[in-house]
Order: C-alpha cells, then sequence, then structure tokens
C-alpha cells in the first residue's frame, strides 16, 4: 500500500480517506479481509493506534465489519458502497469545479474536456 502523508491533516483521516478510494478503485473488495491493524500500521509506517483509529471510524460508517476472533472485512452492502463512490465523485466534481470556477469556459466546452479525458483514460491512455 502507498500512501503519501502530508503535515496538516490528522494521520488517521489521511488512512481513512487511502482506503476508501482503495474500496472505490476495487483494489479492496467487498467481503475482502482488510489488512490486520498491526501490518498496516507498519506498512505506512505509523503507529497502530492511528490504524486502530481509523478503523474504528470505518467500522461506526458501516464500511468496515469486525467478527469477533476474525480479521475486519469491506462491507458487501451496494448501497453503502454506491454511496461511497457517490460521495468521494461529487467531492471531486466540488474540488473540480472550484478549482476552474475563475477560468472563462462554458460547460460544454468542460464537458466535451471531461469526455475526451475519460475516452483516453478507458483506453489506457
Amino acid at each position: 500500500m502507498n500512501l503519501i502523508l502530508n503535515k496538516r491533516d490528522p494521520i488517521y483521516l489521511q488512512v481513512i480517506q487511502f482506503l476508501k478510494q482503495e474500496i472505490i478503485s476495487d483494489q479492496l473488495h467487498p467481503g475482502q479481509e482488510m489488512p490486520s491493524r498491526r501490518q498496516l500500521a507498519q506498512d505506512l509506517k505509523i503507529n497502530p493506534n492511528t490504524v486502530q483509529r481509523a478503523y474504528s471510524e470505518m467500522e461506526a460508517e458501516k464500511l468496515i465489519y469486525t467478527e469477533p476472533n476474525r480479521p475486519s472485512k469491506v462491507t458487501e452492502d451496494p448501497i453503502l458502497l454506491k454511496q461511497l463512490k457517490s460521495e468521494w465523485v461529487n467531492q471531486a466534481v466540488k474540488d473540480f469545479v472550484n478549482a476552474i470556477r475563475t477560468v472563462d469556459i462554458s460547460i460544454e466546452e468542460v464537458t466535451t474536456m471531461i469526455q475526451s479525458e475519460m475516452n483516453h483514460t478507458q483506453l489506457g491512455g
């Protein structure tokens, strides 16, 4: 797992965002076992208590679940997974709109550019 931490946001929130992105991008599949807290802390070179806090928050959001004496797993709830993807995309759109707000460009031009980029990306470009 490759997470580059910044110095301004709490580490546990960065871990949550990273794991959410892993779920959204299907790097972590529904029902898949999550790395152990200790292993993830070791991989990311952070305190295990930080990973524990991130996992606890994700359990509260029902994005992961833990059965007694079993590893944590990614939720298999399709509604939650769809909601997570929708929230992620909505935030990306807000960030994008804020970034280009001062540029004099029509929505049609922006839409064409987005379609072109998505087509390019899907073709492996």
